[in-house]
Formats: C-alpha cells, structure tokens, sequence
C-alpha cells in the first residue's frame, strides 16, 4: 500500500472528497484471484470511504474558506 496524503481529489463523475489511500486488492469473490491495481480510497463529503479505479481520480483544490466560514482541513500525512 502506498500512503496517500489527505489531498482533495475529484472524479470524473464530478464527485468530490479527499483521497485516503491508493493499494493494489485482490477484489475477487473466487478462489481465483483478481487483482485491481491501483485502486483508489475516496472519503467522501458524508465521511463514507468508497474506492475507485485511479484512472477516474483528478486533483482538487481546497476551497479557501467553507461556508461556514471555516478554514479548510490541514494536509498530513497518512
């Protein structure tokens, strides 16, 4: 598994969130393996984590301030 820093990704389906992590999973049901590689973890805006091929993944950037008022969430290291 390759660490991700906690960066603002986009989708191409336009759905947004922070990318968590980027593994490489045996995603089979079977005894028969199916690996999926680069597979990425998404947390998006409800905290739910989803994943996704890398391929559909695109950078975002933080909004300077939310709504609310609210600085954006510090970049760390995972």
């Amino acid at each position: 598994m390759r660490p991700a820093r906690s960066t603002p990704a986009r989708l191409r389906s336009g759905t947004e969130g922070v990318l968590m992590a980027v593994i490489n999973e045996d995603v089979s049901d079977s005894v028969h393996q199916h690996w999926m590689e680069e597979l990425a973890y998404i947390r998006g805006a409800s905290g739910r984590e989803f994943t996704t091929a890398v391929d559909n993944v695109e950078p975002a950037e933080w909004p300077s301030a939310s709504a609310d008022g609210h600085s954006p969430p510090s970049l760390r290291s995972a």
